[in-house]
């Protein structure tokens, strides 16, 4: 019974990323017409990461649209791009990960693909993990604000050459359905593909590829999971230190040691299996807000 309430959750979990997805690509014609969305709703962001080439995309990509004009001495949309995702990251920490980022579901369910061996952890697999902020830093900040054009825009570097999510909501449904761009198709098209392709197959064997180790996105949310208003907690009283939540853990998070770890997406899993409930979520009271930017002050100040 435990085991059908545990599947249960985890399935409305998966139902409400599903509607998530469909709600911010619900520009169902785009995907007729061989177009993409370009009305007054493009000019938001959206938390997760959702290409904005995308046929169905009625929100921008904040990766997206911060590398456009992180660079850009002329427009001011940087400030609100930065200011969403800090706002976001302040408020929910990697909670998007684990909900609202539609390439997060599509990972979640391949890797429900039955395989003879998933691969959990591996040698380089902490140190691989720190790929996200280097990738971060480089291709998001670094490049697409110093290597700018005449008029100060920099370049969406990570989106040119890295980006899988992209590729896969809106390269290409592009290319399918729009015949005078397979012309176009060079050796970029077919290396995006290649690591889309890659990540695709890893997918079914290790959980989350891309937010472990790739996704910038990610990067940025996780600075704020200690600090962020939506919180994990285990209250010490209850919990008996069994490890079922450290051995369900698919970014391998040990919730006892630190419930918000920068790897936790918060996709609740270890909420679920927990036998005494000892592990709860929800936002800050008041007091633990203020516990909190102590903390931070005093580190600041060291």
């Amino acid at each position: 019974m435990d085991k059908l309430k545990k599947k249960s959750k985890e399935y409305k979990r998966h139902l409400f990323q599903s509607a998530w997805a469909l709600a911010t690509n619900s520009n169902f014609k785009g995907f007729f017409k061989g177009n993409i969305y370009t009305g007054d709703m493009k000019k938001l962001c959206v938390p997760g990461m959702n290409c904005y080439s995308c046929p169905g995309a009625k929100g921008a990509c904040p990766i997206g649209a911060l590398q456009a004009v992180i660079g850009s001495y002329k427009y001011k949309f940087s400030f609100y791009v930065v200011g969403f995702l800090i706002f976001i990251g302040a408020m929910l920490g990697r909670f998007v990960c684990g909900y609202l980022c539609p390439f997060g579901l599509v990972q979640d369910l391949l890797y429900k693909i039955p395989f003879f061996k998933k691969i959990g952890t591996f040698k380089y697999d902490k140190k691989l993990r720190k790929l996200k902020y280097i990738i971060l830093g480089l291709f998001v900040i670094i490049l697409p604000m110093f290597v700018v054009d005449v008029l100060g825009q920099g370049s969406p570097f990570f989106c040119k050459l890295i980006c899988p999510v992209g590729t896969l909501e809106g390269g290409l449904p592009l290319v399918l359905l729009n015949k005078s761009m397979r012309g176009a198709i060079g050796f970029l098209y077919l290396w995006k593909n290649t690591i889309l392709i890659v990540l695709l197959i890893l997918s079914v064997i290790i959980y989350r590829p891309f937010c472990k180790y790739i996704c910038p996105l990610g990067a940025i949310y996780s600075f704020f999971n200690p600090i962020s208003v939506f919180k994990y907690r285990v209250d010490s009283h209850k919990c008996i230190k069994c490890g079922l939540c450290r051995k369900c853990c698919n970014m391998q998070v040990d919730p006892v040691q630190n419930a918000n770890s920068l790897e936790c997406i918060r996709c609740g899993k270890c909420k679920n299996i927990c036998p005494t409930g000892a592990i709860s979520c929800g936002f800050r009271t008041k007091e633990e807000c203020l516990e909190a930017n102590k903390q931070m002050t005093a580190q600041v100040e060291k």
